[in-house]
C-alpha cells in the first residue's frame, strides 16, 4: 500500500463508513416512532391546565370538575368548616399520613389545614383557608369519595370505608394517604387554575 492510500483511506473504508452512517439513519428512523408514541396525546395536553369559574360556588358548597380524566373537588368552606379543620390539626400525631400531599408546596410539609388550603388572592376579603382544592380520588383503590359524609365531617369512601376529615386527611380506613392537592392557584377572585 502506498503512502497516498494510507493518508486518504481506501475505497473499502469509505464503503464501511457509508454503510454505518446509513445504518444509523435507518435505525433512528425506525426507533423514533416508538419513542414519539410515549409523548402525551393532544387531548391530554389540552387538559394540562384548565381554568374553573368559581364565582357561583357559595360557602358551604362544593364544585366537582374533571381534570386530566379525574375528578377534582373544589370546596368553598364556611368559617365553621375552617374552624373544624383547624381544630382537627390537634390530632396531627394520630394521622395515618402526616404529610400535606400538596403539589403547590414541597408535598412533604406537615398535614396542617393551612398547608392544604389554597392561597387566596390579594384583597379577597375571605377568611384564610376558605378554599380547598383536592383530587376526588380515594387513595386506597381510586373510588370517588362522597362529600359531607363520614365520621370526621369531610369525605367518605363507601367502597371500603375510608374516612377523610374536613381537610381531606385520611383518618380511618384502608386508604394510606391524604387526598392529594393538585397544582392550583387563583388567577383572579373568581377563577382557579388547575395545572
Amino acid at each position: 500500500m502506498s503512502t497516498a492510500d494510507e493518508m486518504h483511506g481506501t475505497r473499502r473504508d469509505f464503503i464501511y463508513y457509508a454503510t454505518a452512517g446509513a445504518g444509523a439513519v435507518v435505525t433512528g428512523a425506525a426507533v423514533w416512532p416508538l419513542v414519539n408514541q410515549m409523548n402525551p396525546s393532544a387531548d391530554v395536553l389540552a387538559l394540562a391546565s384548565i381554568r374553573v369559574d368559581v364565582s357561583t360556588v357559595s360557602p358551604g358548597t362544593q364544585l366537582t370538575v374533571l381534570w386530566q380524566g379525574k375528578p377534582v373537588f373544589i370546596r368553598h368552606r364556611t368559617e365553621d368548616e375552617i374552624a373544624l379543620a383547624r381544630a382537627q390539626d390537634a390530632d396531627l400525631a394520630q394521622l395515618p399520613d402526616p404529610l400535606s400531599r400538596n403539589a403547590n408546596g414541597t408535598g412533604a410539609d406537615p398535614a396542617l389545614d393551612a398547608n392544604r388550603a389554597i392561597a387566596l388572592p390579594e384583597g379577597s376579603g375571605e377568611p384564610e383557608g376558605s378554599w380547598l382544592v383536592q383530587m376526588g380520588v380515594c387513595t386506597h383503590l381510586g373510588c370517588v369519595p362522597l362529600g359531607e359524609a363520614g365520621d370526621f365531617g369531610g369525605w367518605f369512601c363507601p367502597c371500603h370505608g375510608s374516612h377523610y376529615d374536613a381537610s381531606g386527611r385520611i383518618r380511618k380506613g384502608p386508604a394510606p394517604e391524604n387526598l392529594p392537592i393538585p397544582v392550583s392557584s387563583f388567577v383572579d377572585d373568581a377563577t382557579i387554575q388547575l395545572g
